[in-house]
């Protein structure tokens, strides 16, 4: 009998793992953003080009979407769609720095039961937090977290990109769940969008490497990992999970103007399979794409297949590997074996990822009409109260 994991290698008729970038606009300029997000894309995709894509997952049985961003919640039609969505029986989980997370709209959340909430925190205390997301990003997350948990909502998500100015405080992030009823989920730190930027400052040190696995085999059943360290493994014993790149196979990014990347951390060109707005929509992308075809046909493994912790790591994280300028086909940046530490001091031109989003270097000038209230001001008109 064909191994779950084998089914997964070969590709799904849907992705189990969607995520959706609905706008690149964002209150914050967090150092390590995947995606360069601050200003909107005045192509984004509109209201009815959304639902039309909603109308897609609910067709393909997709039993829910990774909302992110940009920061979604500054889309004007964010409850809109995120209504719309969950009437349709596509699940909505969503990520936001909590800004517009109010106690109205947290017992908005809490009566809905097919919507899960992840607040983004990279920090247990506001030092280490706000050096990398911004001044009162900190506050701004707890008291998003307090509103949900007064309004009776449960196991919502304290999401967490794992650096080396964090991972002393993994104890302090877990405490924090518990306090405000949440669960939470720690994310790999790739060189995705301005995360290239700061990769070399921030990505974990060797020994932290050794740590976090550790911590993982302790704590890992109560805590989520959404299968983003499958290159510790090679530590040891496999950790819970899938333990693979699902990249094109289960797993795929919708940006903000409806381009089709095989993974989230992937914004680049040479991962760009299609567009939403071209005949057959996302299906026809996800079903017939030459770079999916690809991705899912047998791969080689190259010079990890020799390994003896290749079944278990399987070569780390395509990301990864592109964006340090490393080949996709050898070991992960941050082998655990260390053979990726040789092809990284030896490295030629690394890629750059496509599209900068960033805010502004300079004022904007005063007068002009914007293209939306997110063109200019992402928080334009909020009541935060």
């Amino acid at each position: 009998m064909t191994a779950l994991v084998d089914l997964f290698e070969l590709g799904l008729d849907a992705p189990i793992c969607l995520t959706w970038e609905l706008t690149y606009a964002c209150n914050l300029s967090c150092t390590h953003c995947l995606s360069s997000s601050g200003r909107r894309d005045p192509r984004e995709l509109t209201t009815a080009e959304a639902k039309a894509v909603i109308d897609e997952l609910e067709a393909m049985q997709v039993f829910y979407v990774n909302i992110g961003g940009g920061e979604p919640t500054v889309r004007p039609d964010f409850w809109e769609l995120l209504d719309y969505a969950t009437e349709h029986h596509v699940g909505v989980k969503f990520s936001t720095n909590g800004i517009r997370i109010t106690p109205e709209i947290a017992r908005r959340l809490a009566a809905n039961d097919y919507v899960d909430v992840q607040i983004s925190l990279d920090g247990a205390t506001a030092t280490v937090n706000d050096a990398v997301r911004g001044e009162g990003s900190y506050d701004v997350a707890l008291r998003a977290m307090q509103n949900l948990a007064d309004a009776g909502m449960t196991n919502f998500k304290l999401s967490v990109v794992c650096t080396r100015h964090n991972l002393g405080q993994l104890d302090e992030f877990k405490t924090l769940a518990l306090r405000y009823g949440a669960q939470l989920r720690l994310t790999r730190l790739r060189p995705s969008g301005r995360g290239a930027d700061v990769w070399d400052d921030l990505h974990p040190l060797p020994h932290q490497q050794r740590e976090l696995y550790d911590w993982l085999k302790a704590n890992g059943e109560n805590v989520l990992t959404g299968d983003s360290f499958f290159h510790l493994s090679a530590f040891g014993d496999p950790l819970p999970g899938l333990n693979l790149c699902g990249a094109g196979r289960v797993v795929c990014l919708i940006d903000p103007v409806g381009d089709v990347y095989a993974c989230p951390f992937a914004i680049h060109d040479e991962f760009l399979a299609g567009n939403t707005r071209t005949e057959g929509g996302f299906a026809g992308v996800w079903r017939d794409a030459a770079l999916f075809r690809r991705l899912r046909a047998p791969q080689q493994g190259g010079a990890c297949s020799s390994c003896a912790f290749f079944d278990t790591c399987k070569g780390g994280c395509m990301a990864a590997k592109f964006f340090t300028g490393l080949p996709l086909d050898g070991p992960d940046p941050e082998c655990v074996q260390g053979y990726g530490e040789a092809l990284l001091a030896d490295r030629g031109e690394v890629p750059k990822p496509s599209g900068d989003h960033s805010h502004r270097k300079v004022r904007v000038t005063i007068g002009r009409p914007p293209v939306s209230a997110c063109e200019e001001s992402p928080l334009a008109g909020a009541d935060l109260r």
